[in-house]
């Protein structure tokens, strides 16, 4: 049985959080969390805290052993991008895009 859990407007870019997820999936979850325990990624905390509230879920059901669970998928996808002006010379503004992401979780049994 599947465990989902979902973090959505995280402060990170799309991209740059998609190489975190590609460290962690098709792992068991106590490896994922040791990996993301020692990488030096914005987004790794954040996927680290995710694991672990899917784990939680998963005890909190009692209908899956917790010991087997690993990262069946994990996706980032973007959110909304807020805008943001930056002065700039001779009076102009820039916009610069502070840019969002929603991630998607999902652990099984092995």
């Amino acid at each position: 049985m599947e465990v989902k859990a979902n973090l959505k407007y995280a402060k990170v870019g799309t991209q740059k959080a998609r190489l975190v997820a590609d460290a962690v999936r098709g792992k068991d979850v106590n490896e994922a969390i040791r990996i993301l325990t020692f990488m030096k990624k914005k987004s790794a905390e954040m996927m680290k805290k995710l694991i672990e509230s899917a784990v939680a879920n998963a005890e909190v059901k009692k209908v899956i052993d917790v010991d087997n669970l690993y990262v069946k998928s994990i996706m980032v996808n973007q959110g909304p991008s807020q805008s943001r002006m930056r002065p700039r010379a001779q009076g102009r503004a820039f916009t610069v895009d502070k840019k969002s992401s929603h991630f998607n979780l999902i652990l099984d049994e092995r």
